[in-house]
């Protein structure tokens, strides 16, 4: 029994070696979407009430956290039973990417007066006391777990892609980490963001002259940081779809990445996410192109 026991904690713990270094791996891997995915986030709870940003946030992250519930189980079963699905979902979700970020530039700039009627209906919806907060609300939150839907299938499915041959438990616990690892990291950070400008304001109040000084940056920085990740959101938009969509024609990823490398350094980066970002915005046209078309002819049949 002792020696079964034994074997037990020695199989127990090997399990738990490959975990921890497959979670690194796996983070390590993920990183950059996790900055894409805080970008949009912070980018989507942007521009509620001061006392309704948490609530929004907690709101988002719930949805988030229902998002990983289905995605890993689901991951789960794409990796074992059908392998091949996996690159036509990633293709699916990137495209999608591209036409919300699409459709963001062109409501912004291609009908700049419904844009502004549009934010200037928000803001006085949030003025307005009598107003119903949480309905307004309710379209911002279900943009941002929608998001939050394709950037976290996105994150398991480069997961799912470091561990697999490895056991159902090692993969099952590797998954399950990462997702919740990078939620609450993302929506964690995402909460301190929108609440940045209520730090500054308490010590812009303190007595200490040097807490004053930096109340009185973090208030003048917030606006610019919120401007800042609203721009960053949009593009990350471009450039997670569009590098879904590279990666997802082999022939034509592998030609980027060599290429990069090739080039090397500053140079070499910044032109294979020109190329995704290129691609993104391209594809994110001909989706709205084409969803606007069966508009009107859905529109003409009725």
């Amino acid at each position: 029994m002792a020696t079964s026991l034994l074997l037990l904690l020695d199989d127990i713990a090997t399990v738990l070696d490959d975990v921890s270094v497959l979670t690194k791996v796996a983070a390590k891997k993920t990183a950059g979407v996790l900055g894409d995915d805080l970008a949009l986030n912070a980018q989507q709870v942007s521009g509620v009430k001061a006392d309704r940003e948490l609530p929004v946030v907690w709101a988002v992250c719930k949805g988030s956290f229902i998002n990983k519930l289905i995605l890993v189980p689901a991951a789960l079963a794409i990796g074992t039973w059908l392998p091949w699905l996996v690159t036509p979902l990633l293709m699916i979700g990137g495209a999608f990417l591209c036409f919300e970020g699409f459709e963001k530039l062109a409501h912004k700039f291609l009908h700049k007066k419904e844009h502004e009627a549009d934010t200037a209906r928000h803001e006085r919806a949030v003025a307005d006391e009598t107003v119903d907060v949480v309905a307004v609300e309710k379209d911002k939150i279900k943009g941002a777990v929608r998001t939050d839907f394709i950037l976290s299938a996105e994150i398991i499915a480069i997961t799912l892609g470091t561990v697999q041959g490895q056991s159902f438990t090692t993969q099952f616990t590797v998954l399950a980490g990462i997702a919740l690892i990078m939620t609450v990291g993302v929506y964690g950070l995402v909460a301190g963001i929108v609440k940045l400008d209520d730090a500054g304001l308490y010590l812009s109040r303190q007595a200490n002259k040097a807490a004053q000084a930096v109340g009185r940056g973090i208030l003048v920085a917030a606006p610019w940081l919120m401007k800042g990740l609203s721009v960053a959101g949009t593009a990350a938009m471009f450039l997670v779809g569009g590098g879904i969509l590279v990666h997802g024609v082999p022939a034509f990823g592998h030609a980027v990445e060599d290429w990069a490398k090739a080039t090397g350094g500053v140079f070499g980066a910044l032109g294979s996410m020109g190329v995704n970002a290129g691609i993104g915005v391209v594809a994110g046209a001909i989706v709205l192109a084409g969803v606007e078309l069966v508009g009107k002819l859905r529109g003409k049949k009725a």
